[in-house]
């Protein structure tokens, strides 16, 4: 069955989920290139699905192809993004596509990548390959929204991330613990599909925080200052730190979107903002988080010693677009901003 609006048929429409589930999965974890879903049916059965490679190579149609065991003639494949068409370091997917004569590709969006971008539909239709686009391309839009603020703005995609008592504690000299366990794994989730972590210098001499990834971990630490410390410049390196200095302005701060650039440049994609109030404050400021994470515990923590308050709830309420996330798992509560 299919409607006059999209003519995409309700099966279609299944097949492409299938495909943007197995794409989600692997976002974030496939390096400089999208994380994209395929699936091959053939007489309405599907005979393979492929993702992304890990770091991003293979591609998903690629290994889609590979995984197969049957005869790809006329079959069809739904792909999640419009499939490369040039050489890199890996040859171009609608040559494999062609080679294997699968007979009709279904992708959700064009690939912005302007080496892409539009091309693969002229390519695969002049070999008589029946080619059709659009298909959940909003549901597309969000997967790729990270993606597509990389290559458009050349930065990473950066989400911040708070835990905030009940009385709006941010640190407790007494009690540093502020969120439940189920909080605390969806933060592990949220740095494993995250190429960064970035916090503060006073983060870092507070809580000397492990800022690892329970599912996977991190391999570099880079610090970017403004010392002229030699003897503690020398340590750091000496301890395999990646160390960039730069100039601050009037108030000592670093510039924030200065850093960004250069992360991207080392190739981080999707950065996690941990900081305490001040360096949250900045990004928040400069409109820097693409998205931001507020866990609000139930708890209410000691002022009796040192403590530091949240300050930016005036800020994310008018600069910031909010969606509350209900659960019956957790005791704390979520709210997602974006930008």
């Amino acid at each position: 069955m299919s409607t006059k609006k999209d003519k995409f048929s309700t099966q279609d429409k299944n097949f492409m989920k299938l495909a943007l589930n197995l794409a989600n999965a692997r976002r974030g974890l496939t390096g400089n290139n999208p994380s994209v879903g395929c699936v091959i049916v053939k007489n309405n059965r599907i005979i393979s699905i492929g993702q992304t490679g890990y770091n991003g190579r293979p591609h998903a149609e690629h290994n889609a192809i590979l995984n197969c065991s049957e005869n790809l003639k006329d079959s069809k494949m739904y792909v999640t993004l419009e499939p490369c068409n040039h050489y890199g370091k890996t040859p171009p997917c609608t040559k494999n596509i062609i080679k294997n004569k699968i007979g009709e590709v279904y992708y959700s969006m064009d690939d912005i990548d302007l080496k892409v971008k539009g091309k693969s539909y002229s390519i695969l239709r002049k070999n008589n390959i029946r080619v059709k686009k659009g298909l959940l391309k909003k549901d597309a839009e969000n997967l790729y929204r990270s993606y597509s603020f990389n290559r458009k703005k050349k930065l990473p995609y950066v989400i911040g991330k708070i835990a905030v008592s009940k009385n709006k504690i941010i640190y407790s000299e007494i009690s540093k613990r502020i969120t439940d366990k189920t909080s605390d794994k969806l933060t592990h989730y949220l740095r494993l599909k995250s190429d960064g972590i970035m916090i503060s210098g006073k983060t870092l001499n507070i809580d000397n925080p492990k800022l690892n990834c329970r599912l996977e971990g991190f391999k570099n630490t880079i610090i970017f200052h403004n010392s002229n410390d030699k003897s503690k410049i020398k340590l750091l390196k000496k301890r395999g730190t990646i160390l960039i200095k730069q100039s601050t302005d009037k108030y000592k701060n670093l510039d924030l979107k200065k850093i960004l650039k250069d992360l991207y440049k080392m190739e981080i994609r999707n950065l996690l903002v941990e900081g305490g109030d001040i360096l949250t404050k900045n990004f928040l400021q400069k409109r820097l988080f693409n998205e931001f994470y507020m866990f609000r515990s139930s708890k209410n923590l000691s002022k009796n010693k040192k403590h530091v308050n949240f300050t930016s709830f005036s800020i994310l309420n008018t600069k910031y677009n909010k969606h509350k996330i209900n659960s019956k798992l957790a005791t704390d509560k979520l709210t997602i901003y974006k930008n």
